[in-house]
């Protein structure tokens, strides 16, 4: 599995866009094959971040998700919404097993 934790903060008069799209990126990204998770979290005490928990079969699948219409369209159109650049922070996932 290829997990990876994208960290997003988002500037404050944004975070109803952001949310309507990247339910939208979420929607698509669930129907590729080799994902196996997208799901998109906020935290409750800041509402401005964000961590998308992404998780694809392979480092392979992962990279064909950033080549995809609805990942370029999601990161064209939130760009200038963040607060910082986002990060994403790859992870090996251990449990459960493969």
């Amino acid at each position: 599995m290829h997990v990876t934790l994208v960290h997003v903060h988002v500037k404050p008069d944004h975070i109803d866009d952001f949310i309507t799209a990247t339910r939208l990126n979420h929607l698509a990204s669930v129907q590729e094959s080799g994902n196996r998770r997208f799901d998109v979290l906020q935290v409750p005490d800041n509402p401005s971040q964000f961590i998308l928990y992404e998780v694809y079969a392979t480092a392979e699948d992962a990279a064909a998700h950033k080549q995809t219409e609805h990942y370029l369209a999601w990161r064209d159109t939130v760009a200038d919404w963040m607060a910082q650049p986002r990060q994403g922070v790859p992870y090996k996932a251990l449990f459960p097993e493969a």
